[in-house]
């Protein structure tokens, strides 16, 4: 396994990290538990989960991904071992039964998700505690076109920063982090940590794969020149990239067979450019799945790819990736598709 610096720390994660949002729905807590033991052999100190997991996110199972962690960390006694990184809900009129329905990022809300996760994920510390989404009205989950809109009953930046650094002082919280974010946001967290003094984020969890590379655009030179590093997630586009949902396909049991909410990367153009991409990687007899997570683990503004599965074998690929080093054919051919069909599904 590879190890990179996490943002201004001097804490060093795993070139992978395990996503854990299918336990509790795709998986139940032996198979989360099967998992996070592999993860960990290979090398993997990072594992990344949210209070709302798993999804599709319901009432009845909201917080159950980090009580099968929790009850994980407890059973094998191994929480040095790992790095937890979870996430604050922002405002959600659809998530109405988490705080009764208030999930703005202020101090009152922050508070209570930061005990709910500590219990249960049962322990005293997070090491990176995210900010799932922005609390003000933005762009966000593949939106385009924007929009001005009045942000009246929006937590202000700072205020949320502060109450961060509560959590931080009161050894609950040891590093923070954005998801989720845009470019403005991103530099208004950072302008408030070297203008106000206040916490500095050390990472943001975006979506970055080869079916949307927008990250490229506004944030990667954030990343670089803030050290700022990307945590990226959806790699393979929720299993697309890996070719198995080609020409109408619907495996059983499947994210995108199972949940009608998981169609971002299903549009006509993002199906083209990814029978393109998985053609590419078959001419060069590489595996699409494990040839779409070595781009973006080799990118340099990528801390950690976040990778994810609903079976050890899928696990077992995955961590495959990270041996793959992308030829210059390989990199040249993916520009070239790239660069016919940019973005097809942001």
């Amino acid at each position: 396994m590879e190890y990179r610096q996490l943002g201004t720390t001097d804490i060093r994660v795993s070139a992978l990290c395990l996503g854990t949002m299918t336990f509790g729905q795709q998986n139940s807590e032996a198979e989360a538990h099967a998992q996070l033991d592999r993860a960990v052999d290979a090398g993997i100190n990072l594992i990344d989960t949210a209070e709302m997991y798993p999804v599709p996110p319901k009432a009845e199972t909201q917080g159950r991904t980090e009580a099968y962690i929790g009850s994980w960390l407890a059973a094998r006694g191994c929480r040095q071992r790992v790095l937890l990184a979870t996430k604050v809900a922002g405002p959600a009129d659809w998530l109405p039964y988490l705080r009764d329905g208030h999930t703005h990022l202020d101090r009152r809300n922050i508070e209570a998700a930061v005990e709910a996760s500590l219990r249960r994920l049962q322990t005293d510390v997070i090491d990176i505690y995210q900010l799932h989404w922005p609390d003000r009205r933005t762009n966000m989950f593949g939106q385009l076109g924007y929009q001005p809109a009045e942000d009246t009953d929006a937590v202000p930046i700072d205020e949320t920063l502060r109450a961060l650094e509560e959590l931080i002082r009161a050894g609950k919280v040891r590093h923070i982090g954005v998801s989720n974010e845009t470019p403005w946001g991103l530099s208004q967290y950072i302008r408030h940590a070297l203008c106000d003094g206040l916490p500095r984020v050390v990472s943001i969890q975006n979506p970055y794969n080869l079916l949307n590379r927008t990250f490229e655009i506004g944030l990667a030179e954030f990343s670089h020149r803030d050290r700022v590093g990307l945590l990226a997630y959806s790699p393979m586009a929720f299993g697309v990239l890996s070719g198995k949902y080609l020409n109408g396909a619907r495996p059983a049991n499947a994210r995108v067979t199972l949940f009608e909410r998981f169609s971002r990367y299903s549009n006509p153009e993002a199906e083209r450019a990814t029978a393109d991409y998985v053609a590419l990687a078959r001419q060069h007899s590489l595996d699409p799945a494990q040839m779409a997570l070595a781009f973006v683990t080799s990118r340099p503004f990528v801390t950690s790819t976040i990778i994810g599965a609903t079976t050890l074998e899928q696990l077992e690929s995955d961590l495959g990736s990270i041996e793959l080093k992308l030829s210059p054919e390989v990199l040249e051919g993916i520009e070239t598709i790239h660069r016919r069909q940019p973005n097809p599904a942001p």
